[in-house]
């Protein structure tokens, strides 16, 4: 078996490391992929470096900036892969992470995603910080909607693509929208990961979880999309406890007691 491999980059104001992201892609010992970069608007020198590449597997969109979600959603519709991941234009594969999670598949005909350890690095990758390794095999779902970190770390999930579904980010979303799509596409479906690294992850300053006033306003966004999709009350009042109870905790660590005791109330 040799499927094809859809990997999705978006793109904006990435020039100090978009050239590294998508030579982690070329260095690949699994060598039947394409890579969708999708240029957001980006008004520094991204475009001119992507361009650098000659590589035929790249393929190359470009639009004004609307955002991740939307730029991921070009690709998603452009997409030929049997299979697909995603890789933020700052972040780095390891040679062997496609093949790694593509193994995983190739083990059990029931699953529909697989996930990998990650490493969390400083900005210029001297440093290692942390690593991720999730502890969760099955069903997603509620460990998901309870925000477990059991099998969530961010977009590192490779997904077996079923025909006739639709995927697609909410574009509403401007934080938390890669757990809301793995929510949307996790109901009755199965979850299974490596415990090889897939990912190497550069920690900055300005990263989601460091804005939290859009985190809170995406916990809130979620809580309510929730709403939409066919689960038990419990599992929803488990999420907006965790919730709370995460950005009390972030706000605390900030010296925001304020915001943290608000976060308690709403």
């Amino acid at each position: 078996m040799n499927p094809l491999i859809s990997v999705i980059m978006p793109v904006f104001n990435a020039e100090k490391y978009v050239s590294e992201a998508i030579q982690s892609v070329i260095n690949q010992d699994y060598e039947n992929w394409e890579l969708l970069i999708i240029n957001d608007g980006s008004t520094d020198n991204s475009l001119t470096l992507i361009n650098e590449f000659k590589d035929q597997r790249i393929k190359v969109f470009s639009q004004e900036n609307k955002g991740v979600s939307t730029a991921r959603n070009v690709a998603l519709e452009k997409m030929s892969g049997d299979y697909f991941c995603f890789l933020d234009a700052d972040d780095v594969y390891t040679e062997t992470s496609l093949s790694n999670r593509l193994e995983i598949f190739f083990k059990g005909d029931n699953i529909h995603f697989v996930d990998g350890k990650v490493e969390v690095f400083n900005q210029d990758l001297s440093q290692l910080i942390s690593t991720y390794l999730p502890s969760f095999k099955g069903n997603p779902t509620e460990e998901l909607i309870t925000l477990s970190g059991k099998c969530f770390f961010g977009t590192s999930w490779m997904f077996k693509r079923i025909k006739n579904i639709n995927y697609r980010f909410n574009e509403t979303l401007t934080h938390g929208e890669d757990l809301w799509f793995y929510i949307e596409h996790s109901i009755n479906k199965n979850y299974s990961y490596t415990s090889e690294t897939v990912l190497k992850y550069r920690k900055h300053n300005y990263s989601a979880m460091n804005n939290l006033e859009k985190l809170e306003k995406g916990y809130t966004q979620i809580g309510k999309l929730l709403d939409e999709i066919n689960i038990p009350s419990y599992l929803k009042q488990e999420y907006l406890s965790k919730s709370k109870s995460i950005m009390f905790k972030s706000y605390l660590k900030e010296g925001k007691v304020k915001k943290a005791i608000n976060t308690l109330f709403r």
